[in-house]
C-alpha cells in the first residue's frame, strides 16, 4: 500500500481506549472471548448540517487490520499495569492469549468515495467478540476523520463548480498524521493537489505552490522579488501580490510577467491572499486583460470555505482556482463526525444469532440490530433511496422500508424493476485481506460520479432536502420488538 502504519510503528494494537482491553479481559474471564459477534460502524447525522457524507479512510483501516497484532513490548506494557491494590490487572493466561492471537474477522465495508447517510453501516465486523471489540477505537479514529474531511472537501468543490481547488492546510492540520490523512481525504473529496510535499509523495498526487510573503520581504522591493522568482522558476510562477499593497502588487506582477514571457516562458498567474477578494480579483482580471495577459490565472486563498466561495461567486469574483487550508483540513465548523461502533448481534452457544440493541433516552441513539446490509435503489439515473436490511432476510419481491425517525413515512421498493445494489462489500474474510487497493484517482472519480447521481436539492448547503433512508419493514419491527422487550423488563 502507498501508506502503511507498519512503516511508522511496530504495532498499533494499543491504539485503543483502555476500556477495550479491560472488556477484552472480562470477556476472556467469562469464557465469551471466542463467541462470534457483529458490530457496525455508522454515524447518526450528516456533518456540516448537510445532506450527504462521503465515505473515506477504508484503505488505512484495512492496513491497520492487516497489521493488527500484540508485540512483545505491547504485552510487556500491559503486564506491568496494576489495579488499586498495586497488583497486576491481567493474568498471564490472558496476556499469552493476546500475544498468540491472530485477527480472523470478516469485514465488509462501503468503498471510499461512496455517498453515505446516517445509520448506514460503513463497516461491518463479524468474528470473535474480543477481536471485534479491540479494533473499535482505531477504526473510529481512522474512518471518522477521513470521512469528515472528504465530505468537507466535496462541499468545497461543489461550491467551486468545476474550478480547481488546492489543499493548503499542512501548517494548520492536527499533527503530522492528521495532515497526511487530511490531504488524502481532501483529494478523495475533489481537490486536485496539495501543498504538503510528503503527502504528495506518499499518495502520488501533485504538489502545488509557489512562494510566500517572506520571499518578497527578503528583497529590497516587490518587483525585484518577482523578477528573481520568475528567473528561478519560469515554468512554475504564480506571484503573491498582497505583501504590501495589492493593486501595486498586481501592477508589479504584470511588469515582470510581460518581460519574462518575452523570453519565451509562460507565467501561471497571481495569488490573492487578503482583502476584498471579489473586488481585488475583478481589478486584477481587468488589469491582466488590458496588459494582454488574459491567460494568467487568479488564485484566491485566505480562510476560505464552501460558504465564502459561494458568496464570492455570487459577487462575480474573477477567481480561477482556490487554495483552501485551515477550514478544510480541520473541518473548521464541525470538529468531529461522531461515528459510533455498536454491537448488533451475538452468536449463542448453540449457534443461533441473537439480535442486540442499545436503548437511550434519545431516540436517535437507539441502534439498529442484526447483520446489516445497505441496498441502494436508483430511478431515472439518480439515487432514489437506501434501505438498511438484515442480510438473513429474503428480499425477493416487493419490500417496504420505514423511516427510523418517522414510522408514518414509508416507501415500497421493488428490486425487480429498479436498478439496485448492495453497498457493503467484503474486504477481509477470516482475517485474510480480499480488499483490492484502488488508485486515489479512482476514489476521487467515484466521489465525482456519485455526486452526479444525487439530486441537487440534497447537495445544497442551506436546508438540504433529506435523502430517503429507511429500515426494511421486518428489521424495523424486530427493532421495535426489542425496544418494547427491554423497556418492559426495566418497568417490571
Amino acid at each position: 500500500m502507498s501508506h502503511s502504519y507498519a512503516t511508522n510503528y511496530n504495532s498499533l494494537a494499543l491504539l485503543t481506549d483502555f476500556y477495550e482491553i479491560t472488556m477484552a479481559y472480562g470477556f476472556w474471564k467469562s469464557n465469551m472471548h471466542e463467541q462470534n459477534a457483529v458490530f457496525n460502524l455508522f454515524f447518526r447525522r450528516n456533518p456540516f448540517n448537510g445532506g450527504f457524507t462521503i465515505a473515506a479512510g477504508l484503505e488505512y483501516a484495512v492496513d491497520f487490520l492487516n497489521n493488527f497484532r500484540f508485540t512483545d513490548t505491547d504485552i510487556a506494557y500491559i503486564k506491568d499495569l496494576t489495579g488499586n491494590n498495586s497488583k497486576p490487572l491481567f493474568e498471564n493466561g490472558f496476556l499469552d492469549y493476546l500475544k498468540s492471537m491472530e485477527f480472523r474477522c470478516d469485514v465488509d465495508a462501503i468503498p471510499e468515495g461512496t455517498i453515505v447517510f446516517p445509520n448506514e453501516p460503513l463497516i461491518r465486523v463479524k468474528g470473535p467478540l474480543v477481536q471485534c471489540q479491540l479494533i473499535e477505537s482505531a477504526l473510529l479514529n481512522i474512518i471518522n476523520f477521513q470521512t469528515l474531511i472528504a465530505t468537507k472537501s466535496a462541499r468545497i468543490n461543489l461550491a467551486a463548480d468545476g474550478e480547481p481547488v488546492m489543499e493548503f492546510g499542512l501548517r494548520r492540520a492536527q499533527g503530522i498524521d492528521g495532515a497526511i490523512s487530511a490531504t488524502r481525504a481532501a483529494f478523495i473529496g475533489g481537490c486536485f493537489g496539495t501543498s504538503n510535499v510528503l503527502a504528495a509523495k506518499r499518495l502520488g498526487i501533485p504538489p502545488l505552490g509557489t512562494h510566500a510573503h517572506s520571499w518578497v520581504q527578503a528583497f529590497e522591493n516587490e518587483t525585484e522579488a518577482f523578477y528573481a522568482f520568475a528567473e528561478a522558476l519560469p515554468n512554475n510562477t504564480i506571484f503573491l501580490v498582497d505583501t504590501y499593497n495589492t493593486p501595486n502588487g498586481i501592477d508589479n506582477a504584470i511588469e515582470v510577467a510581460k518581460k519574462t514571457e518575452a523570453k519565451g516562458y509562460t507565467i501561471n498567474g497571481i495569488r490573492l491572499d487578503s482583502g476584498d477578494l471579489a473586488y481585488l480579483s475583478q481589478l486584477a482580471r481587468k488589469k491582466l486583460n488590458e496588459a494582454g495577459l488574459s491567460h494568467l490565472k487568479i488564485v484566491a486563498s485566505n480562510d476560505l470555505d464552501e460558504h465564502l466561495i459561494s458568496s464570492l461567486k455570487q459577487q462575480d469574483a474573477a477567481i480561477d482556482s482556490w487554495g483552501i487550508g485551515t477550514k478544510l483540513v480541520t473541518a473548521f465548523d464541525q470538529p468531529a463526525l461522531g461515528g459510533v461502533y455498536k454491537l448488533a448481534a451475538i452468536e449463542s452457544k448453540n449457534g443461533e444469532w441473537l439480535d442486540r440493541i442499545k436503548l437511550s433516552e434519545q431516540s436517535i441513539k437507539v441502534n439498529i440490530p442484526g447483520i446489516q446490509q445497505v441496498k441502494r435503489f436508483y430511478k431515472n439515473d439518480l439515487m432514489a433511496g437506501d434501505m438498511i436490511y438484515d442480510q438473513r432476510k429474503d428480499l425477493s419481491g416487493s419490500v417496504k422500508m420505514i423511516d427510523p425517525a418517522d414510522p408514518t413515512r414509508t416507501k415500497i421498493l421493488d428490486k425487480t424493476i429498479q436498478k439496485c445494489e448492495d453497498l457493503l462489500i467484503p474486504v477481509m474474510k477470516k482475517g485474510n485481506c480480499v480488499y483490492e487497493k484502488e488508485s486515489i484517482y479512482t476514489l476521487q472519480q467515484r466521489t465525482s460520479q456519485q455526486l452526479k447521481l444525487l439530486d441537487k436539492t440534497i447537495k445544497r448547503f442551506v436546508n438540504p432536502h433529506i435523502y430517503p433512508v429507511g429500515i426494511e419493514e421486518t428489521l424495523y419491527n424486530r427493532r421495535l420488538e426489542l425496544i418494547v422487550k427491554h423497556k418492559q423488563a426495566i418497568n417490571s
